[in-house]
């Protein structure tokens, strides 16, 4: 009987041992991560949410919470600070960031590395029926929303009205989220605004349902001068009808939305989170129609911030040469 004691004793103390090791290896498996997107009706959240989904059920151990934000300029900041793991940010904006310059001017975020860009995000200026704008010179004097404050959709205006030889001292100046000011434009407090975002919108979508919209061009001599002066800008076409009443197509330029991530995090988690997503591009395009949009070859373009490493093994393995 003692014997039978002793050997059950011995075979519960390793039973214990065993799972103690287990559960530390779960614990030390486990990804608690945190994407920083953008406002609740802008592209970033919701596309944060597939990719966080994609990840969680792919990899795992990985639990990724897409967290709304202000977008580019606070999200890079989380990221630096370590409150965020990942990001999806403007190309324009993490350029700044990483450099230091303009709306970073002399404070370099230097725990920046890029995953890859994902899609374009177009600057759209949306204005109400009633307002009489048709050009950008059209909107001095006017109520205009150019973003949250800080932003890089406002960045995007402050270079658009460069183009135009215009400031903000020429508009009635309003900073509100995407939401705020499609509600604005449909409201009467505000003439027009500027969404930097992927086409569609879905604030620009409610909007034109509700009150109606018109798509306010950026063309000819005036897009060409922005896009030598700052080289992320793109020529890019709004079809029409993307908006409902919007039924000829509208010239604008763009910016790249670009994955970034705390140069810090380990490389193979952040390899395997990386080859993730372009190993399940049709999976993630059936989620969300950007994703339809998003190829590792154009993920290694438009590329400024150096890639991470685990980001850069990935692509090194599939014949892409980045660095």
């Amino acid at each position: 009987m003692k014997k039978i004691t002793l050997a059950a004793a011995s075979i519960l103390a390793v039973s214990m041992i065993f799972t103690a090791c287990n559960e530390k290896t779960n614990k030390a498996a486990k990804k608690d991560f945190i994407l920083a997107t953008g406002g609740t009706s802008g592209t970033y959240y919701a596309f944060g949410g597939v990719l966080a989904n994609l990840w969680n059920t792919k990899i795992a151990g990985m639990n990724v919470t897409a967290q709304s934000t202000g977008a580019s300029a606070e999200n890079l900041r989380l990221i630096n600070n370590g409150d965020a793991e990942y990001a999806i940010v403007q190309n324009d904006v993490m350029d700044y960031a990483f450099n230091g310059t303009d709306m970073f001017n002399g404070n370099k975020l230097e725990n920046l590395a890029s995953v890859g860009t994902l899609y374009p995000e177009v600057v759209q200026i949306a204005a109400s029926k009633d307002s009489g704008i048709k050009t950008v010179a059209d909107l001095r004097g006017k109520r205009v929303s150019v973003g949250d404050a800080g932003s890089g959709v406002e960045f995007n205006v402050k270079q658009i009205f460069e183009g135009y030889g215009m400031t903000f001292d020429d508009i009635k100046k309003n900073n509100l989220s995407f939401k705020e000011s499609a509600e604005g434009i449909q409201n009467g407090t505000l003439d027009a605004c500027f969404i930097t975002a992927g086409v569609p919108n879905a604030a620009l979508q409610e909007l034109a349902f509700t009150a109606g919209l018109v798509l306010i061009p950026v063309t000819g001599k005036e897009a060409l001068d922005i896009m030598g002066k700052y080289g992320y800008y793109t020529k890019t076409v709004i079809p029409g009808g993307t908006y409902k009443g919007t039924d000829t197509d509208t010239e604008a330029l763009a910016i790249k939305a670009t994955l970034a991530v705390n140069k810090n995090l380990a490389e193979d988690t952040v390899y395997e989170m990386t080859k993730t997503i372009f190993e399940n591009l049709e999976e993630l395009g059936a989620s969300h129609a950007k994703g339809k949009e998003i190829s590792a070859a154009k993920a290694v373009t438009g590329v400024s911030v150096p890639f991470h490493p685990g980001a850069a093994k990935y692509f090194k393995e599939i014949g892409f040469d980045v660095k």
